[in-house]
């Protein structure tokens, strides 16, 4: 966790003086902004300068006469430290007191200047007092992000809740950089540290600069970062709306971003779980490019979404048959159709992954039938879901790692011949009903019927006739006990034109007549019932 110490915003001060002469002066001849301090307001004694601090929201410095109407400096400053503890004051005095100033001290009074009011030597005082103020905002900053830091990498909070994060709501936002890996991929250390400080910035600023609001971000890995904001006065729905926009607006300098934003809390005992909420909708930006993210826009989605099978048994087939017939286009082709297919559908990445993870079991085992050595190893890498946090970037990933499995097969010496085994089979699959030859299936593949029927048998142990005859007499088993067509057509559905040398082959494999099978079945069946 990188911190960066420096003035994040503007001190803001109050001007107090029962004569508007001199708290005009104080106001407008000295250019506050150079020295990083804000004049939020002017009061004419202490009982107005308690309202003014309440109605904007609390400042960091007040700078006071000592003697007003109505309540002066040191009642002022006997408040503030009761009711505003954390506030710095400078008192201004037109006598040389020592009592009064010694009383100022005691108050905690920051410094104490005489009148005329020397122009350098209450700047030196303020500057002091800007300095303060960051050096205690940096140490509580450090503390907190520490805090949340524990909190957000170990799922639970630990230590006494810092004092800038006490509050009165919370929200959790956690935000991240789309296509990260198309993006950043390769980018130097370096780099991508400063890309990661300009994003917590951006972050801090836009919330420190609304008084009302506090804000510490951790960075859970590379891509993710991970925000408590801390309200000190409770926020309506359109103020929230405006500034989540405005966060997104304010961070598009580093790309574009998505949140995740949880539904408020009112304890930090609900940190931990409002956490893991935002972070969960981040999946949803794939859908329909939504920036904000919350919850009622994933209820939303999975009202619609309804995820179909995905049938991984034929995509494995596809699959193993690309990586024997080693052309790296037509794999390129199938994987866009497969990322097509699941973008129509509504597939977020994680339920990809997991189809992906269920092809690579499955292409394992293929491969393994096929003599390729040293597949407990793999391939496929851990894909980090908020690295490759795009449809494009996993696919990237997926087609690259097929290349590779194909490069493997390639130099692995495999025999070819089992890709065109499968191609073999897949063609006979289809057309066993017709009247089909081991020539014809030869002249499909273009090779010669001799070597088709050579490597056939050495890839499936049976010869091709031996084969079709298994696939035909099973279907005709299956029609016979589940459909009242006659024999002799059930003979021609499962490819045999001759009745009688069905029969035969029928009572060969099975030991019995399709009649006697299909009355077997029908006991068997009644029996069931």
């Amino acid at each position: 966790m990188t911190v960066n110490y420096e003035q994040s915003r503007k001190i803001r001060m109050l001007i107090v003086d029962d004569e508007a002469v001199i708290r005009k002066g104080l106001h407008h001849t000295i250019d506050w902004t150079d020295y990083g301090v804000e004049v939020v307001g002017e009061a004419e004694d202490g009982r107005e300068a308690l309202q003014r601090i309440a109605e904007c929201g609390g400042v960091d410095l007040v700078l006071s006469d000592i003697r007003m109407d109505g309540m002066d400096g040191l009642q002022l400053a006997e408040r503030l430290k009761v009711l505003f503890p954390e506030v710095c004051m400078i008192l201004v005095s037109g006598y040389e007191d020592f009592d009064y100033a010694r009383q100022a001290m005691r108050l905690g009074v920051t410094d104490y200047l005489l009148k005329p009011v020397d122009v350098d030597e209450l700047t030196a005082v303020v500057k002091g007092v800007v300095s303060r103020v960051d050096r205690q905002e940096h140490m509580g900053l450090q503390e907190a992000r520490l805090w949340f830091a524990g909190l957000v990498r170990s799922g639970f909070a630990s230590g006494k809740v810092p004092a800038c994060l006490l509050g009165t709501e919370y929200r959790i936002v956690a935000s991240q950089i789309a296509d990260y890996h198309t993006r950043f991929g390769g980018t130097a250390s370096d780099e991508l540290e400063a890309l990661q400080n300009r994003w917590s910035k951006a972050i801090n600023h836009l919330f420190t600069d609304n008084h009302c609001l506090e804000s510490v971000s951790v960075l859970k890995n590379e891509n993710l970062m991970i925000s408590l904001i801390v309200v000190k006065t409770s926020q309506e729905r359109p103020v929230w709306d405006e500034l989540l926009t405005g966060m997104i607006a304010c961070l598009e300098e580093i790309g574009t971003v998505y949140l995740g934003v949880s539904a408020p809390f009112h304890t930090l005992e609900l940190a931990a779980s409002a956490c893991t909420e935002a972070v969960s909708l981040l999946p949803y930006y794939v859908l329909e490019g939504q920036q904000l993210l919350l919850p009622e826009y994933r209820e939303a989605m999975e009202i619609q979404r309804v995820i179909p099978n995905y049938d991984t048994v034929t995509a494995v087939r596809e699959l193993v048959s690309r990586l024997f017939k080693q052309d790296p286009e037509d794999m390129g082709a199938f994987i866009a159709d497969m990322f097509a297919v699941f973008r129509e559908n509504g597939l977020l990445l994680e339920d990809i992954l997991h189809i992906y993870e269920e092809l690579w079991v499955l292409l394992r085992q293929q491969l393994r039938r096929s003599g390729m050595p040293d597949m407990d190893a793999g391939f496929k890498a851990a894909a980090d879901l908020s690295i490759y946090n795009s449809y494009h970037s996993l696919q990237k990933l997926v087609l690259d790692e097929m290349l590779e499995l194909q490069h493997q097969v390639n130099v692995s010496g495999l025999d070819k011949s089992y890709w065109i085994i499968e191609k073999a089979k897949r063609y006979m699959d289809d057309q066993f009903r017709m009247d089909l030859k081991a020539s014809e299936v030869a002249s499909w593949l273009k090779i010669t019927p001799s070597h088709f029927s050579y490597i056939f048998k050495q890839s499936t142990g049976k010869g091709f006739t031996e084969y079709m005859n298994e696939k035909r007499i099973n279907h005709a088993k299956k029609l016979l006990a589940t459909t009242h067509d006659k024999v002799f057509e059930i003979a021609d559905q499962a490819g045999y034109k001759e009745y009688k040398y069905f029969v035969s082959v029928f009572k060969t494999y099975t030991g019995m007549t399709p009649k006697e099978y299909r009355g077997l079945m029908a006991g068997k069946k009644a029996e069931g019932e």
